[in-house]
Parts: structure tokens; sequence; C-alpha cells
């Protein structure tokens, strides 16, 4: 090791100044001297002797140890950015992201990273929001105390602005309907959604192989009857948007949560709407390359029926219709004596809900358990 790691980790405490001196192969009392200088000269990361006087850019000793204490003991999960701003706002210590980062990485703090992969260019933006809307789950540790979750972030393309993010234990039909069906009534409808070939987005026969795109998904045809082109990527390289948006959020989100003592998943969401989302936007957003905006209002569309679950079902000869293990009753209507042998329409809702539709006709709600709902025994 050089002689600049062996007295950083001295500094941050990692080693004794005893250690230190073994591992450099000094006596202590030269030791000492160093140590000495150090607190009268201060120490800059590239400090040079030969001139026979301090850096002008010297950091003074305790400073060095402060930053170094903090790290190690109460931010050591989080990115040299990130540690960067909590220094700058909390601590009022202003220090460049340079110099932080050698003195982590040169103390043992921080790992060095490896040479970047191939070069790869860029996909443009587009131009205006609601064009392209990305839709991802990330699967870690976000709370640490709970193991893995994933995070479900909807964002804009054109601006990198987060609509909406919810942390699941697991991402599925219902989880990413959901997010959908936010952003929808509170944006609109977007022109096209970008999402990569999760079994509940896309159905690929063979693995690696191309969607078939006559097998529509619960949300491909909620989409379609939308009018949403789903388009599903080949590759996460294809989705670097995404990547680095998670990579962000993964340096930085945990170690929020941790500082803030939150450990629930209820808990977490409520920072993720209040908090997290403004801070994101506000530091992250870039701006638009025209103004205006593709969203389009969904007044009008049935959203509590699109965005469910849809099984047809043939009605039994007592007016029944099974549906996971559940007898739905159909009461008596007035536009038809007995709806035995007629094709109905089941929609399982996102709240658990069940309805059943004949046509254009909504012929029965049912809770969870198949029970008839009361406003449907008054109705009939």
């Amino acid at each position: 090791m050089k002689i600049q790691e062996v007295i950083l980790r001295a500094i941050s405490k990692q080693i004794t100044w005893i250690q230190a001196a073994e591992i450099i192969g000094v006596r202590p009392c030269t030791m000492r001297r160093w140590r000495y200088r150090y607190e009268q000269h201060g120490y800059d990361g590239l400090f040079d002797r030969r001139l026979k006087r301090p850096s002008p850019k010297r950091v003074p000793l305790q400073t060095v140890e402060k930053v170094l204490c903090l790290y190690r003991e109460q931010y050591f999960d989080f990115n040299v950015v990130a540690f960067v701003e909590k220094l700058q706002e909390e601590h009022e210590i202003q220090l460049s992201y340079s110099w932080v980062k050698t003195a982590l990485q040169e103390a043992g703090l921080v790992a060095k990273k490896s040479r970047r992969g191939p070069h790869r260019k860029q996909r443009p933006r587009r131009p205006l929001v609601g064009m392209l809307v990305h839709v991802d789950a990330s699967k870690h540790a976000w709370l640490p105390t709970r193991g893995l979750q994933d995070l479900i972030v909807v964002f804009d393309d054109a601006t990198s602005e987060v609509y909406y993010a919810q942390l699941v234990e697991e991402e599925s039909t219902v989880t990413v309907m959901a997010a959908l069906k936010e952003v929808v009534q509170r944006q609109g409808v977007f022109c096209a959604l970008y999402a990569d070939r999760a079994s509940h987005l896309v159905y690929t026969p063979q693995a690696g192989g191309p969607p078939e795109k006559n097998h529509r998904t619960q949300i491909g045809r909620a989409l379609e009857q939308l009018g949403i082109e789903l388009i599903s990527a080949n590759s996460p390289q294809a989705r670097g948007r995404c990547e680095r948006l998670f990579g962000t959020w993964q340096g930085r989100l945990p170690q929020e949560l941790r500082l803030r003592g939150i450990t629930s998943l209820k808990q977490a969401n409520h920072f993720l709407r209040e908090e997290w989302i403004d801070f994101h936007n506000r530091r992250f957003t870039v701006k638009p390359q025209q103004q205006g905006s593709a969203f389009v209002s969904a007044y009008g569309a049935d959203l509590e029926k699109i965005f469910s679950r849809q099984e047809h079902r043939v009605v039994g000869n007592d007016n029944t219709v099974r549906y996971q293990r559940k007898l739905l009753q159909i009461q008596r209507q007035e536009f038809r004596y007995s709806m035995a042998r007629c094709r109905v329409l089941v929609c399982e809702h996102l709240d658990g809900k069940l309805s059943v539709y004949y046509g254009p006709h909504l012929v029965g709600r049912y809770d969870a358990q198949g029970q008839l709902l009361a406003e449907q025994n008054q109705a009939a």
C-alpha cells in the first residue's frame, strides 16, 4: 500500500498509528512526526513536500478525520455523490466530489471501480411528455431488515419525471396494473409504454425469442383498450434509462430509509409519495425538447373495468357463474328473463371485488368472497 493509503486508514481509525508504523516499516517516533506534520500543515490528498511549503488547497486534518469517520460510522452505505451532498447540507463541509472520492478510496472505505463496458450510443429522448412512459421494477434490499422487495417505478422518457413509485413484496399483474391505472387517472392516457419482457406484460413462447403479439396478457389487453402501444425491450442494455435510474436510487433510497428508521412497507411508501418522488423530480429531471403534452384525458373510460383481470364464463342453468372456486349468483335482470347459457365477462378488480358483465350490462357486483354486494341486492 502507498504511505498515503496507510495514513488515511489511520486517520479514519481503521488501524492505529502504531499499526500504520509497522505497515510502512518506520519507527513509532517517525510516525508521530508525520502525524504532527499533518496536524500542522493539513492534507489535500496529493501533498507535495518538495516545494518546502504546504499546499494552498490543503484540508485541515480535523476535517479529514471528521469526513472519514462520518462515512465509516454513519454513511457507510451511501455512494460518493450522495455522501458529498450530505456533507454540504447536513454538516456544512464544502469539499469537492473528486477530493472526497479520492480520500475514501485511498482510505479503503470505497472500492475503486473497474473500467466501463463497451461504448454504446444513447437513444434520443422523446420530444414531448406523454409520448413514451417507462415502467419497470427493481428487486433489491430496499428495506434490508425485510429481505428483498420490488420497487415499481413509472416515469416519462422526455423528462425522467417520476409519476409513480411503490414498494411491493413482488411485481405482478395486479401491482403493475395499479401503477398504470394511477398514472392514467392523474396524468391521462399516454402514447406508448416501454417495458421489459416480464410474463405479466408480454408472452414469449420461447425463452429469449420474440414476444407473440397475438397472445395478449391482461396488461396488454388493458393497454390496447386505451389505445396505448406496448413496446417490449430486447435487452437490459436497451433500457439504459431505467437501469441508470435504479442504479441511482439503489445508492440513495435504502440509505435514506435507514437514516429515518423506516422498516415497514407502509412507512416506506408514504416516504416515497410525500418526499422522495418530489426530491427526484427536483434533482434529476430534464427539460423536454418541446413544450406541450401528449397526454389525453381518460374522461369517459371505465378504468375500474379496464384495469381488472378479465375472463369469460358461461352462466349455468341456475344463473350462477363459477370463477376461482367461487359461485357467483346472478339476480333476475329487467332486460332478460334468464341469464342461463349466456356468455358473460367476469372482472376481478384490483381491490379483490368481482363484477359480471353481459355485453354493456352490469349484471352483478360481488365482494372478494363472492357474496353479492348490498347495493346490487337493492337494485335487484
